[in-house]
Order: structure tokens, then sequence, then C-alpha cells
């Protein structure tokens, strides 16, 4: 299941709305989300539900548009908007294909391609919970007609753009979506 918000909310509290999505998620699994709840943490800091380890979830939030998945595998979820992003993380985060896509890609839409690329990177570290520790320039993505294709194995991924400014890209385990 994925909740996608988007509403203008002051970037302090845009945490907490995630958690309301989280909440409205859990719900639908009759798990009551709350403060006591009691969550886990992996070594690199992925929380999970410590009383429901076969449910995943991943929560995302960005400038006015904030994002939850809750799964019964591994699965990670980035959004954001699309705005001027800065060529010194393409430069060390992107593999040499993706730079070259970038490169070939028309100015007026290079942005939303930088973004198509760095939310597959993100929801894909997220799933695996290794975080942008993990060499980002190994991971590959590019696109054939409509379809999402990468060098990784064993991970089914999906994108959303959103009114042609917000960008939502969901990875999970094993081919499920």
């Amino acid at each position: 299941m994925i909740i996608i918000s988007i509403k203008d909310i002051p970037k302090k509290q845009q945490h907490s709305h995630a958690h309301n999505l989280l909440r409205e998620c859990l719900k639908r699994y009759n798990i009551d989300y709350n403060e006591n709840t009691a969550i886990n943490k992996s070594e690199m800091g992925k929380p999970s539900l410590a009383d429901y380890p076969e449910i995943h979830y991943n929560l995302s939030h960005a400038d006015g548009i904030a994002s939850c998945m809750v799964t019964d595998r591994e699965c990670g979820i980035d959004c954001e908007k699309i705005r001027p992003y800065r060529p010194n993380v393409v430069k060390r985060s992107f593999s040499e294909e993706e730079k070259i896509l970038i490169e070939n890609t028309s100015e007026s839409e290079r942005n939303k391609m930088f973004f198509r690329l760095w939310t597959l990177k993100e929801s894909y570290v997220k799933a695996t919970g290794t975080g942008i520790s993990y060499p980002l320039h190994k991971v590959s993505f590019f696109f054939e007609n409509s379809a999402i294709k990468t060098n990784i194995n064993g991970y089914t991924f999906r994108q959303y753009i959103i009114k042609d400014e917000y960008i939502v890209s969901v990875c999970i385990k094993n081919d499920y979506l």
C-alpha cells in the first residue's frame, strides 16, 4: 500500500505528517500505530515494527510532499519536488551511463531526469537499509519506453510523476509491484 500526500506543510511538521500517513496505512492492517508502538532499528538505522516483523514500511517527505509505503517485503520509497539539481551530486553518485543520460537530456527536462534517477537510487538504499553510505554510482538506472531498467537484481521499481512537479519512486524486493 502506498499513500502520497501533497500539502503545503511547514518543514518542521513534515516528519509527523509522514508518520500520520503510516498510521493510516497500518490501520488497514489492524495495527494501532502510536507513540507507544515498539520500533526496532537495524544496524544502519532502518526502522521496523518490533511486534510485526512481517510488516515492512518506509517513509519519505520533502518540500510539500509526504509518502508512505507498507508491504510484506523489504521496501523503500523516496519523494522529491523537482527543482534545480546540483551537478556535484551527479559527479559523485551517478554511474557513467546515468551521467551520459543526464547530459543527453534536454535542458528543460534535465532537472526532472536527475530526480527520476535520484529517487530511484534513494528508494533502493532505503529498501536495503544501507542508506546513502552505499556507493550510489554502482547502482545504475535507465528508461526503455516507460519501463525502468537497472543493474540491480531481485528488486522491482515503480515511479510516479505527479503534476510534473513531484517524483515518487518505490522499490520492493522480489518483483512484488
